[in-house]
């Protein structure tokens, strides 16, 4: 399959480039530890991190189409036993072969939608995100060139699509909900676009690009 349908992407936010982009990450630290105070779900619900943690990598790829940049996010398939259909960044667990974050972010996108290493500009990451589930995500963010011919991993993938950046930037897109989770109230982020449900350590990792590219 091509790369090349794209979601509409309304208007591109005035002056955010690819060099602007690269320019917002250039400086940034290499990510946050628990010690240092890293997002995560325990920092939107209160109360403590898991006390056992297991490295992942995800990355953030943002393409750029004449009419604007977008995100690609994956749709994760329905009989998985973890976050079952949910909304995904391409990512995984990072293996002890994996060099560093950035190795286990680019080997994890090629197997799960196809895309190669050499197609992808690595230009920073974000805070590290711990989950509640015992995840510490390291959110690599990469210049996408497309079109590329995406190949997805059936059993995992049940869909790769792409999101304006436009959309994922404004932050009256950025809705902060709670619920009863095993007789505590936990709150997250949820990012809703059009009939997608973006929510959790996703959408709170979507904010987080937001706000960096908006410094």
């Amino acid at each position: 399959m091509e790369q090349g349908h794209v979601l509409p992407a309304g208007p591109a936010r005035p002056g955010l480039t690819a060099d602007a982009i690269r320019a917002r990450l250039r400086d940034r630290a290499a990510g946050l530890r628990i010690s240092e105070g890293a997002r995560g779900d325990h920092t939107l619900s209160g109360g403590e991190p898991p006390k056992i943690l297991t490295a992942a990598a995800v990355l953030i790829g943002i393409t750029q189409h004449p009419d604007g940049m977008t995100v690609l996010l994956t749709q994760r398939t329905a009989h998985l036993t973890d976050h079952a259909g949910q909304i995904a960044l391409p990512g995984g667990r990072i293996e002890p072969t994996d060099r560093d974050p950035i190795f286990a972010a680019l080997r994890e996108a090629e197997e799960e939608i196809g895309l190669p290493p050499d197609h992808v500009e690595i230009v920073g990451r974000l805070d590290t995100y711990i989950t509640g589930t015992g995840f510490e995500i390291a959110p690599i963010v990469g210049l996408v060139r497309v079109p590329f011919a995406s190949r997805l991993d059936e059993f995992e993938v049940a869909e790769l699509f792409e999101v304006p950046l436009a959309f994922i930037l404004d932050p009256a897109n950025h809705e902060r909900r709670s619920r009863q989770l095993r007789g505590s109230a936990r709150s997250f982020y949820v990012l809703p676009y059009q009939d997608r449900y973006i929510w959790g350590a996703t959408a709170a990792m979507l904010v987080n690009l937001a706000e960096v590219l908006a410094a």
